[in-house]
């Protein structure tokens, strides 16, 4: 029953927060979506039909305002931040009390307790704070995002012909933000199955560094190379290259570590199972993607 279900994006300007409002009103959902700031995605989100509102989800009080009248919520929150236990401990809270039915909570594959990664051990204690809060939470666990293969790889791909990461030879089934969101949103429409799993979510195909490197030549019509770059010199990548803030730089070089062990090498039909259509294979993403891996159009939006 979606008719009248009042949902709460949390999120909503994030990598799987936008195709979650599209998709969650698409399917008939009132889609309150919390943004942290006024720019071209809330006002974008705001055409599209959804409620946005300004929130902090670190301020208690904040987030019992942003719950009143919900009765779902979708909480993803960003990997660059460390306070990701206060953030859910606010939101566990503020639901239980407003008598929220159902959470799909955004955590990942390699969630443990005892995870080499900070940010993986939050995402552990994040699952048990939602699990006791008794709000009928759902832990989604998805692998690496193709998008991953954008943000990472598309410049030396278009200007080198060549990956540079430090995954070995093992694999992952890469998995597209869409594909998430159609899972996220089946959960909030149809959630009283589900409470307490946790779901692993991957895309259809499991593949080394160098298979997805063949897989992107053979759509660009040249020779792709996987370059296995030492794990060090990835920080040092990812801090000085990339600009990445040093908690998220540090959690991506643990878990290279990890997928080089193979906590990645996952493949899953749960995509299919949930929503009845199966997920985009990279051959579609890269096709779908091709200025970016060609370097005709920029990664980043608005640059």
């Amino acid at each position: 029953m979606t008719m009248n279900t009042n949902v709460l994006i949390i999120g909503a300007t994030g990598k799987t927060g936008i195709p979650v409002v599209e998709q969650a009103l698409q399917a008939g959902l009132n889609v309150r979506a919390v943004i942290r700031r006024e720019d071209h995605r809330s006002e974008q989100l705001r055409l599209i039909g959804a409620e946005t509102v300004t929130g902090d989800v670190h301020d208690l009080q904040s987030v019992r305002h942003l719950v009143k009248g919900i009765d779902r919520i979708y909480f993803t929150y960003p990997p660059h931040l460390e306070h990701l236990v206060e953030a859910t401990a606010n939101v566990a809270i503020a639901a239980r009390d407003a008598g929220v039915t159902a959470l799909v909570n955004m955590s990942q594959l390699p969630t443990r307790e005892n995870a080499r990664s900070a940010l993986s051990r939050q995402h552990w204690l994040s699952e048990n704070i939602f699990d006791l809060a008794g709000i009928g939470a759902i832990h989604i666990r998805p692998t690496y995002f193709m998008e991953n293969l954008l943000l990472f790889s598309a410049q030396t791909i278009a200007e080198q012909g060549r990956i540079f990461l430090p995954y070995g030879s093992r694999g992952h089934a890469p998995i597209a933000a869409q594909d998430i969101a159609r899972v996220v949103v089946h959960l909030l429409r149809s959630p009283e199955t589900y409470a307490g799993e946790k779901p692993v979510l991957t895309g259809p195909e499991l593949f080394t560094i160098q298979d997805m490197a063949n897989v992107i030549g053979q759509q660009l019509g040249r020779e792709v190379t996987y370059v296995d770059l030492p794990v060090e010199q990835w920080h040092s990548v990812l801090t000085e290259q990339v600009g990445l803030p040093a908690f998220l730089a540090n959690h991506l070089h643990q878990v290279a570590i990890d997928h080089q062990e193979g906590w990645f090498e996952h493949k899953s039909d749960t995509v299919e199972r949930l929503t009845g259509t199966a997920p985009q294979n990279l051959e579609a993403f890269v096709r779908e993607h091709l200025p970016q891996f060609q370097g005709k159009e920029s990664v980043f939006p608005g640059v």
